[in-house]
C-alpha cells in the first residue's frame, strides 16, 4: 500500500463531508480510521476531518494514544487538527493541498503550518507533503 492508496481513500472521504476535507488514519498499512468534514452537520466548529478520525479510533481504541499511526488527509492539518495530533501522539502525518494552496482557491485558513505547530511542541511527527497535491486542490474548486 502506498501513500497515494491511503490519500485516494481520504479523497474519497472528502466527498462525504459538509467541505471537502478528509482522513484516513492508517496502522501497520492498514485503514483503522476514516472520516470527513461534519461542522455544519454537527453544529461544531471542531468537526474537522482529522478531529472526527482522532476520536472516532480513540473511543474504539479506548485510548488517548495514536502512536504508531499515520494521518493522510486532503488538506494541511489546521492549528487545530496538529495540535490534535501532537496530543494524540500521532506519528506521522501525510497530507495532500498546504494550506498556501488552500489560500489560493479561496479556502479560510490560519496561516500557521502543521510543521510550525509540531516545532513548537514536545513531540516528533514526521510530515510528508503534496501527496496527489493536484486531486486535493481540485477538490475545492
Amino acid at each position: 500500500m502506498t501513500p497515494e492508496h491511503f490519500m485516494r481513500l481520504a479523497l474519497a472521504e472528502a466527498k462525504k463531508g459538509d467541505a471537502p476535507y478528509g482522513a484516513v488514519i492508517v496502522k501497520d498499512k492498514k485503514i483503522v480510521a476514516a472520516a470527513y468534514n461534519t461542522v455544519k452537520r454537527d453544529n461544531d466548529p471542531s468537526a474537522h476531518a482529522e478531529i472526527n478520525a482522532i476520536r472516532n479510533l480513540t473511543a474504539k481504541l479506548q485510548s488517548s494514544s495514536l502512536e504508531g499511526h499515520s494521518i493522510y488527509t486532503t488538506g494541511e492539518p489546521c492549528p487545530m487538527c496538529a495540535a490534535a495530533c501532537v496530543w494524540s501522539g500521532i506519528s506521522e502525518i501525510v497530507y495532500g493541498a498546504s494550506i498556501q494552496d488552500l489560500i489560493s482557491v479561496n479556502q479560510s485558513q490560519i496561516t500557521i503550518t502543521c510543521e510550525e505547530i509540531i516545532a513548537q511542541s514536545f513531540r516528533k511527527i514526521h510530515v510528508k507533503k503534496g501527496v496527489l497535491r493536484e486531486e486535493c486542490i481540485e477538490l475545492f474548486k
